[in-house]
């Protein structure tokens, strides 16, 4: 555990310290679009993040190949080096989107060759573990295809839902921190070694957000862009396919005590293949949905819109941090929930708390308009917006107007004075106001 909370905070740091910089090339380069007609930021703000968290992904990769037990997992298999080769290349096209505006079908076919980089290499799924069944092998072009289909599938969930500040890295961060979970049972609990690269897959991702997060946490001062989001979502999908496609159930019998119960072990790997990914199970509904809706409307499913989950939740009142939480709290409970009913799937006391807790989601989406507020106790650690207003206090919701100037055209004198005493007064006023 100590190698792999190393590599997470070498790659968190990596990315964090790159972060700044990298905002300023942006800005130098011309990296920062005008806001438009679907945007809900304000100001233009800079993209290319995704270059910091690229190099991110390289320092946790080269901290991990230099750790003992690290090691083994680049000496026994080539799936970091497929990782690699896939994610420079998405990440390549994506620098020049955030830059040039690429065509949808440009960038889809580059998706589709980054993953067919992955599979040539090794990273592919070589059997699907079927309930009541057991581990089914599949073909050659059937792995390929459903690599392939499962590769694009993530990473346009995790694009499509990158639409407010710090909503996709904080997901991805969730999902994976519990995708890091169960893969690390697998490895250590089970003893499958296969499990391994998966793992390390996980802590670097969840690195490369953890880094990323304190510059695009609203109000962001930069975005990770094209070149972040489908980085990003090539890395978790590569994670998923690792552990799914590799891992075969029949390793587990010595603890499952049959192949079947050893396929029901693995409920939150195979359904991430179905669904196909239960771990960000909130960005592939909102991608269905976007699909649905704008091919209803006769328009192209790559065509931007403001019908997402996240601008949904702007327009029924919610303010954007909320909206983000909401979002964080879903995924979380979907992703954590999945996590719990593996390890312990006879327990009633899992589900009865799942649909508790989203009972709770759901009078937060009905609830737009409540302000929770803090104790007195910690006030001074949040925003004033969540503070408990006193008696005779006066808010303002943004800095209180300047005072008027005294003309400089010449006036008469009584006049001059009248405005000057009136602008005093004022400014007495203000005063006495700020002091109660």
């Amino acid at each position: 555990m100590r190698e792999y909370l190393l590599t997470l905070c070498v790659t968190a740091a990596v990315t964090y310290l790159l972060t700044g910089p990298v905002r300023k090339f942006a800005i130098v380069a011309g990296a920062m679009p005008a806001v438009r007609a679907r945007d809900v930021h304000r100001e233009p703000t800079p993209r290319l993040g995704g270059i910091a968290m690229f190099f991110g992904l390289c320092a946790g990769l080269l901290v991990a190949d230099h750790l003992e037990n690290l090691n083994e997992v680049f000496e026994n298999s080539n799936e970091p080096r497929a990782l690699l080769s896939g994610a420079a290349l998405i990440w390549l096209i994506g620098v020049l989107d955030d830059k040039f505006e690429i065509d949808a079908l440009i960038k889809l076919g580059a998706q589709m060759i980054a993953a067919g980089v992955m599979v040539m290499q090794g990273l592919t799924i070589l059997w699907l573990p079927i309930p009541g069944i057991g581990s089914v092998s599949l073909t050659q072009w059937q792995g390929t295809l459903l690599t392939v289909a499962l590769v694009v599938i993530t990473i346009n969930a995790v694009n499509f839902v990158d639409g407010l500040d710090g909503l996709a890295a904080g997901m991805v961060c969730i999902a994976t921190t519990a995708f890091f979970m169960y893969a690390y049972r697998m490895w250590y609990g089970y003893g499958i070694e296969a499990a391994a690269p998966a793992t390390l897959f996980a802590a670097i991702l969840m690195g490369m957000c953890l880094g990323f997060l304190p510059h695009n946490m609203h109000p962001a001062r930069i975005f990770m862009g094209d070149s972040g989001s489908m980085l990003i979502g090539l890395v978790l999908a590569a994670g998923a396919i690792s552990i799914t496609g590799q891992v075969d159930p029949d390793l587990l019998h010595g603890s499952a005590g049959s192949e079947r119960e050893a396929v029901h072990q693995m409920v939150p790997v195979y359904i991430p293949l179905l669904l196909p990914l239960t771990i960000i199970a909130v960005p592939m509904a909102d991608l269905v949905l976007a699909i649905v809706r704008r091919t209803w409307n006769g328009q192209s499913p790559f065509a931007a819109d403001r019908g997402h989950l996240h601008h949904r939740l702007l327009e029924i009142g919610h303010s954007h941090s909320r909206a983000v939480l909401i979002m964080y709290f879903w995924s979380a409970l979907i992703a954590f929930g999945a996590v719990l009913y593996s390890v312990h799937s006879a327990s009633m006391w899992i589900v009865l708390a799942i649909v508790a807790l989203s009972a709770v989601g759901l009078v937060l989406l009905l609830l737009p308009r409540f302000t929770p507020h803090t104790p007195r106790w910690a006030e001074r650690f949040v925003p004033p917006r969540y503070r408990r207003r006193r008696a005779g206090s006066v808010v303002y919701e943004s800095e209180p107007p300047a005072a008027e100037e005294e003309p400089r055209t010449p006036v008469a004198a009584g006049v001059g004075r009248v405005n000057g005493a009136t602008a005093v007064g004022e400014r007495s006023r203000f005063r006495d106001r700020l002091r109660t």
